[in-house]
C-alpha cells in the first residue's frame, strides 16, 4: 500500500520488531570426507596382505594405504586411498598395474568403495580356479585379491563383519562332533575329506548330516 508524504521528513528512525536481535546459530564444524582433491600426506597408515597360490612359486603381496580424516576428533575414521601389487613374479605385470590404478582411483574418488569387493569375488578365472589351504575354494587370482581388500575394508571399519552367533557357533560344533563319531576325527584346522564345496562360503566343508547337506563352516543347509 502507497502512503503519500505530505510533509517535510525531519528525522526517521528504523523499527526492529521486538528490538531483538536474531539468534546465532551455532556453526557445524565441517567434517572432511575422501574425494579425488584430498591432499596426500606424506606419510600414511599401511596394511600387506601376503598371497601365495599353487598358480604361482612367488607369492603376491598386496599393501594398502589408508587416509585418517578428521584426526582427533569424534569423526576420525580411516579410508582407503592407494594399492600396490608386488610379486616376483613378472606374469600378470600388465593387468596387476592397470588394477592398481583403477582400484586406486575408485579409492581418491569417496563414497562408498565396498562394491569393489563383490565385483572382484565374481571374478572366475576359465582355466578353472584353486583351493586354499582349509579348503576354501578361489575362483581366480582376482578374486583373492577382492577377499584381501575385503579383509582390509572389514579391519578399518567400512564393511561390519558377519560374525555368528554363539548359538550358531555351538549347533556347528556338535555337528561337526557327530560326524567325526560317524567318520572318524578331522584335522582341527580343516574339514573332513568327504566334505564338498559350499556354494555359499566357498568351502570344502559340507556334509551329509541326517539326511541333509550341512556346511560345518557357515551353517548352510539344504534343508533350511
Amino acid at each position: 500500500m502507497t502512503h503519500k508524504i505530505a510533509k517535510k521528513i525531519i528525522s526517521y528512525r528504523v523499527l526492529v520488531k521486538d528490538n531483538a536481535e536474531p539468534a546465532k546459530q551455532e556453526q557445524q564444524p565441517s567434517l572432511e570426507s575422501m574425494h579425488e582433491k584430498v591432499e596426500r600426506p606424506e606419510v600414511l597408515l599401511g596394511s600387506t596382505y601376503k598371497i601365495k597360490t599353487p598358480q604361482s612359486e612367488h607369492a603376491l603381496y598386496i599393501t594398502i594405504n589408508d587416509m585418517v580424516l578428521n584426526m582427533g576428533t569424534a569423526h576420525e575414521e580411516r579410508r582407503p586411498y592407494e594399492i600396490f601389487i608386488n610379486s616376483k613374479n613378472m606374469e600378470h605385470f600388465q593387468w596387476v598395474l592397470a588394477l592398481t590404478r583403477v582400484i586406486s582411483a575408485v579409492f581418491r574418488k569417496g563414497g562408498d568403495a565396498c562394491f569393489l569387493v563383490e565385483e572382484m569375488k565374481a571374478v572366475f578365472d576359465p582355466r578353472g580356479g584353486y583351493f586354499k589351504k582349509g579348503g576354501v575354494f578361489m575362483p581366480s587370482l582376482v578374486a583373492e585379491i577382492g577377499y584381501a581388500i575385503e579383509s582390509h575394508l572389514k579391519h578399518i571399519g567400512m564393511i561390519k563383519p558377519d560374525g555368528m552367533t554363539d548359538h550358531q557357533k555351538k549347533f556347528l560344533a556338535e555337528k561337526r562332533r557327530e560326524f567325526e563319531a560317524l567318520h572318524g576325527k578331522s584335522d582341527a584346522q580343516s574339514f573332513p575329506e568327504k566334505a564338498v564345496l559350499c556354494n555359499k562360503c566357498s568351502t570344502k566343508a559340507m556334509v551329509l548330516m541326517d539326511g541333509c547337506m550341512t556346511c560345518l563352516n557357515c551353517g548352510e543347509s539344504k534343508c533350511g
